[in-house]
This record gives structure tokens, C-alpha cells and sequence, in this order.
């Protein structure tokens, strides 16, 4: 079975991402990107008219891998979400690191991050992303404790996955996700038992 070819707007998308990782969003132009792609500016004013457009087009493909994540809960019962979180957090993990690239993009590029902040499209996703989460967390039917481990597993996926990049030196992202994977399993073990105290 053949892969499903790949359309001029992702095309242009994959470069860009490539682009701004290398060189940095500020110094890359339009005009640089249709060069890479072989095409000219205005096949590329045809699919995005502004650089900050493709940013944010970049910036949601991040906001559709954590709404998979709870998209894989919807109409779950308390006890199921119970039972899926490890599971859910695992497949998390893999799509970080399948698309590591993107997470460095907004490592690399503060400024552009600033420019689509108040963008309607991005407010309306990350409201909605939020809200859904927010939601999770306050199921009552789960108990507490579990749903403290549950938002404190997002932390321990997050921090070491989506930090600052070269956090870890030059640490192998791999051998880096293994790490956090045993991690998020040692805190959701156990859930009855004492927290402890700090």
C-alpha cells in the first residue's frame, strides 16, 4: 500500500519547520522557503500570505497531538480513564518524540510564539485543549489522589520531553524518554499508598 502523498500546504509546512529549527524564524523569509521547495512566491502566497501564518499552522499541529490525547478518554467511565492513563501517556510520549522538531521550534523562537499569541484560532484551541483537561481533572467520581497523579504524570512527560533544549546535555532523546516513561509509571503506581510528606 503506498503512503498518501503529501499536499503543497503540508510540503510548505515541513519546510518551513525545517527552516526556522536551522536558521531561526526571524532570519528566514518567505522567499527562502519557496527556494527550498522549488517553487516560486506566489505558489506559496497562494497557500499562506504572511510568515506568522505558518507559524501558527505549525504551532496547532502541536495543539491536535494533545487534543488526541484526551480525544483517546472521550466517553471513557471513571474507572476506565483509570486504566487508559498509562497507556495514553505512552503513546504521548512517542508522539513527542516523532515530532520533536516541533517542540524545538517553539524552544528556538520565543518571539514568534509571541506574535500569534493573541491569534483567535490559537485562544479558541488552547481554550478549548484547557477546558477538556480541566474537566478530566475535576471528575469527581475519580478520587483525588489519582487525579494528583494523573496531573503530575502530564509534569513528569512534559518537563524532561518538551523542556529546554539541550536540558540534558547531549543526552540521547530516546534514553531520555525511557527515563521519563519510568518515571510517570512510579507515580501512577500504587495510588492507595502514602505520598509521604515533604
Amino acid at each position: 500500500m503506498s503512503a498518501r502523498p503529501t499536499s503543497t500546504r503540508e510540503r510548505i509546512l515541513d519546510v518551513a519547520l525545517e527552516l526556522f529549527n536551522e536558521q531561526g524564524y526571524d532570519k528566514t523569509s518567505l522567499r527562502q522557503i519557496a527556494e527550498r521547495l522549488g517553487v516560486t512566491k506566489a505558489a506559496l502566497y497562494y497557500h499562506f500570505e504572511r510568515k506568522e501564518d505558518i507559524f501558527l499552522e505549525l504551532h496547532l499541529r502541536l495543539h491536535r497531538l494533545g487534543g488526541s490525547v484526551l480525544d483517546e478518554l472521550d466517553g471513557l467511565g471513571p474507572d476506565e480513564i483509570v486504566a487508559a492513563w498509562p497507556h495514553v501517556l505512552d503513546g504521548f510520549v512517542d508522539q513527542v518524540l516523532a515530532h520533536r522538531d516541533l517542540f524545538l521550534l517553539h524552544q528556538r523562537n520565543e518571539n514568534a510564539m509571541k506574535q500569534i499569541a493573541d491569534d483567535e484560532r490559537h485562544r479558541a484551541e488552547n481554550d478549548d485543549i484547557e477546558e477538556r483537561f480541566r474537566a478530566l481533572l475535576a471528575e469527581a467520581r475519580i478520587p483525588l489522589e489519582q487525579r494528583v497523579r494523573m496531573a503530575s504524570s502530564i509534569g513528569a512527560i512534559l518537563v524532561p520531553l518538551m523542556g529546554a533544549d539541550g536540558m540534558f546535555g547531549e543526552a540521547d532523546p530516546d534514553e531520555v524518554a525511557g527515563y521519563a516513561r519510568r518515571a510517570v509509571r512510579g507515580l501512577l503506581a500504587d495510588p492507595g499508598s502514602s505520598l509521604g510528606t515533604c
